[in-house]
């Protein structure tokens, strides 16, 4: 059966670029490497958290002396560094899609944005400020 407009089909109409198209970018050029590190960091906190909840729970009524020398160890150290690592990243891209998702208002959007992202790395360099400083003795 023949249609009175055979022939090559109509060229899809597209808002990307092509190069956006090549790289797989939307339009805010960064929504895969959000997506991708979001699922990266949820996996890694599932596994540090388990260390950190061993580590919590061995340290568990030690004393003070006991439980700061369980929690200087380099190796204790560097997996609570970690966890504080990835658990911070993680918090900060899901609020920030959180912002990106239900502020409307671009100048309070880009100044949440700013805060969250600043509130995360204070939120990390405390913690890892506090676990330097017992791991090494000051």
């Amino acid at each position: 059966m023949s249609t009175p407009h055979s022939g090559p089909a109509p060229a899809r109409t597209t808002m990307r670029t092509p190069l956006g198209r090549v790289r797989g970018l939307g339009a805010a050029k960064s929504g895969t490497e959000h997506f991708f590190t979001q699922r990266v960091t949820g996996a890694a906190n599932l596994l540090l958290s388990i260390a950190f909840i061993i580590i919590v729970i061995s340290v568990a009524g030690q004393s003070y002396a006991a439980a700061r020398a369980t929690l200087g160890h380099p190796l204790v150290a560097v997996i609570i560094l970690l966890t504080l690592l990835s658990v911070t990243t993680h918090m900060r891209i899901g609020m920030q899609v959180v912002i990106e998702d239900y502020v409307h208002t671009e100048g309070l959007k880009v100044l949440l944005i700013v805060a969250n992202t600043f509130f995360s790395i204070a939120v990390a360099l405390a913690g890892a400020f506090a676990v330097l400083k017992i791991s090494l003795g000051g």
